[in-house]
């Protein structure tokens, strides 16, 4: 329960970070979090392939959500942002500790991702000045739908994933 307590106020922490302090020294603080992670919330290595693929994945949405218009940086740049790629490590993080609870029923994680996934968009990019040039309700029905399918994914790799 601690340990689960703790992943969650970390991940806060990480997350607070990385969206007001940017792609800046500030992101020694989820490289912390990931630290005190690995070496007191789960097992050294345990959730590491997790969070490899995790990043891997969230590059690869985000990169497409870029390209496609669906949101605009400050700083243009091949990739996101540093700090962005930051999030999705601390987001896996999350999965087998903090929001484990969200894993299933599969409705349920679907649920969870619909409503999180755009509100954490919504909230990190009037923080971090990300803009959403298609208009901010119809990006936050598009995440919506987005989450509510990635979410479920996510926690399958959870599952799958050896520990």
């Amino acid at each position: 329960m601690l340990e689960r307590l703790a992943n969650a106020v970390l991940f806060q922490l990480g997350w607070f970070a990385c969206v007001l302090g940017g792609d800046s020294l500030w992101l020694l603080i989820p490289v912390a979090v990931l630290l005190i992670h690995h070496l007191w919330i789960s097992r050294p290595g345990q959730d590491s392939r997790l969070i490899l693929w995790v990043v891997v994945l969230g590059i690869a949405v985000d990169s497409s959500l870029r390209g496609l218009g669906v949101m605009e940086f400050q700083h243009a740049a091949a990739l996101i942002p540093l700090w962005l790629i930051m999030l999705w490590a601390l987001l896996a993080t999350t999965l087998r500790h903090c929001l484990r609870w969200s894993a299933r029923p599969w409705w349920l994680a679907s649920v969870t991702g619909a409503v999180g996934g755009p509100l954490s968009y919504y909230a990190g990019g009037q923080l971090a000045g990300v803009q959403f040039p298609m208009g901010v309700w119809p990006t936050l029905i598009g995440f919506a739908v987005l989450w509510a399918l990635l979410f479920p994914l996510l926690h399958l790799m959870a599952r799958r994933l050896p520990h």
